[in-house]
């Protein structure tokens, strides 16, 4: 086996709970916090991560980094690593576990491989291990088979090709359909709100849509407090499907909604803060009030 140490950066909602299964596993579960945030502080601590002092530790101890943060900070991150790479000599595994394009995927794999490291191609389907899901890990590349040794270590991993931008590709897809659901349901309940139609359309939902009215009342008011995280996931869904010759304006138009739910109050919540109370008419009458109607012609 390879892998003893894994180092993950950073230790957010999912990065934490990735840490703490591994770590229950019998992994050395490393990261490094320099210029972070007391959250992130905080759930380092909650998944009994073992803390190192600086980037050319973590570097020269880990024998797989999995970067597990917002897209648009998945270059600048793999740029910082590969930077330490070249100072310490090391050849570590680099898994990039993020929300990007296959395109983003080979950029950064290009970054990682010139600095000395060994790339490997990430991505993540389903809630963290510690909300009652078993994450699945997808893996691509020539070194897929090594974060494959985590699989069945408190998450599944599934290496499905040796090309670059395979996984990355999966995860496109499978989020169109989840994160990008989400942005519609959000569209057209704030368009009911804003032509005074909502009860009308919740009583419909009620008798014809009772499974996605359920679906909408559970997820929607969740969704402000990660909208600021999903913006640069549906940036990339749509450079992916644009790079197809597949339409890229689904998604342009899901990233606009996220960033809609983004200017909301309720966005300054965590995901341990979200107010369990608030409803989705709620969160809909709110969003709604932010948007102003374009003017007409001639007005």
């Amino acid at each position: 086996m390879l892998v003893k140490t894994v180092a993950i950066l950073s230790p957010g909602d999912m990065g934490h709970a990735v840490g703490k299964v591994l770590g229950k596993s019998g992994l050395d579960v490393i990261t490094c916090l320099a210029g972070r945030s007391q959250r992130t502080f905080d759930l380092a601590e909650a998944g009994n991560f073992r803390i190192v002092g600086s980037m050319e530790k973590l570097v020269k101890e880990a024998d797989l980094i999995l970067s597990i943060l917002v897209p648009d900070k998945a270059k600048s991150l793999a740029e910082e690593v590969a930077d330490t790479l070249r100072l310490t000599g090391e050849n570590t595994y680099f898994a990039d576990c993020n929300a990007v394009s296959p395109d983003s995927a080979k950029e950064i794999a290009t970054i990682i491989n010139e600095s000395g490291g060994r790339y490997i191609d990430g991505g993540i389907i389903g809630s963290a291990p510690t909300k009652g899901d078993t994450t699945r890990f997808y893996v691509s590349g020539p070194d897929a088979h090594v974060v494959a040794e985590l699989n069945g270590r408190g998450i599944i991993v599934k290496a499905i090709g040796d090309k670059v931008g395979q996984a990355s590709g999966i995860k496109m897809c499978y989020a169109a359909l989840t994160k990008g659901t989400n942005t519609l349901q959000v569209a057209l309940l704030t368009a009911a709100q804003k032509m005074g139609l909502i009860e009308a359309l919740r009583e419909e939902f009620s008798y014809s849509q009772q499974s996605h009215l359920s679906s909408m009342e559970r997820g929607i008011p969740r969704l402000p407090a990660n909208s600021h995280r999903w913006i640069g996931e549906m940036e990339e869904i749509s450079a992916t499907f644009e790079a197809l010759g597949v339409t890229p304006y689904f998604h342009m138009g899901a990233a606009e909604m996220y960033k809609l739910l983004n200017s909301t109050p309720f966005a300054k919540e965590t995901p341990e803060t979200i107010d369990s109370d608030r409803t989705v008419w709620e969160t809909i009458r709110v969003a709604s009030e932010l948007i102003k109607e374009p003017k007409k012609e001639g007005i």
